[in-house]
């Protein structure tokens, strides 16, 4: 799983709270859209993410290959039925419109977990949303940065153990049962020492947060995604107001 890398991008330099914009002004564009041709025009923000934080897409594609597959899986198992024509392929194509926005949303959100600090996340989205909620969302935020790469890395661990052990000589759902048991034991104690650890280290619900700027940069990002966000909209803007 990708994880926060130091260094001094045009990504790494964006304000959180400007990244964080332009996910949202994402997801609202490719979700909304029903058009292919404007889905593919798109996809040059995942390519501009990707080229700002300096992330190759092949890493992209190694860490998430699982859920890649998985996506992938989709269209045919969709143009699929159980009765006469058995194979409707416009089922396919809108299942491939599906899976493409996840997929593209997937390279978005992968350019802003390797350029952003977890405290940094927290600081953005508690200054996004003010009061507690803002406080428990910020710290979940980055409690689940911290948490995921480490859960991952113990299932990693755990099927090398089995392989070593001579696992491969068993069946597919041994396996799998082997590699849940154990990794939920494991996620289990690392969440008991994080609680030991939290209040070790007197946690706060509103620490000293890092200083967050704003540069011109960000303005011009944060207007991007406020665009991106408002583009599904412009079509029905349209049909109400008469031009001519």
């Amino acid at each position: 799983m990708l994880t926060y890398r130091d260094g001094n991008t045009l990504a790494h330099r964006l304000d959180p709270r400007s990244k964080l914009v332009v996910q949202v002004g994402f997801a609202v564009a490719v979700f909304a859209t029903v058009d292919p041709v404007w889905l593919g025009a798109l996809a040059a923000v995942p390519v501009a993410s990707l080229a700002a934080a300096r992330l190759s897409p092949l890493a992209v594609v190694r860490s998430y290959r699982v859920l890649l597959v998985v996506l992938a899986l989709g269209p045919p198992l969709a143009a699929v039925t159980f009765s006469p024509p058995w194979v409707v392929p416009e089922r396919a194509v809108r299942s491939a419109l599906s899976v493409s926005r996840v997929a593209l949303l997937l390279f978005v959100t992968s350019a802003y977990v390797v350029s952003t600090p977890a405290r940094d996340s927290r600081a953005a989205v508690q200054r996004l949303i003010p009061g507690k909620p803002g406080q428990l969302l910020g710290v979940g935020v980055e409690l689940t940065v911290r948490f995921l790469p480490l859960v991952r890395r113990d299932i990693a661990q755990i099927r090398t153990a089995i392989r070593a052990r001579g696992g491969a000589e068993r069946s597919l759902v041994d396996r799998a049962r082997r590699v849940a048991l154990v990794g939920t034991r494991r996620a289990f104690t690392r969440a008991d020492r994080l609680a030991l650890a939290l209040r070790a280290r007197c946690f706060a619900w509103n620490p000293t947060l890092p200083r967050l700027r704003f540069r011109r940069r960000d303005y011009l990002v944060t207007a991007f995604g406020l665009a991106l966000a408002a583009s599904p909209f412009v079509p029905a803007v349209g049909r109400f107001i008469p031009i001519g």
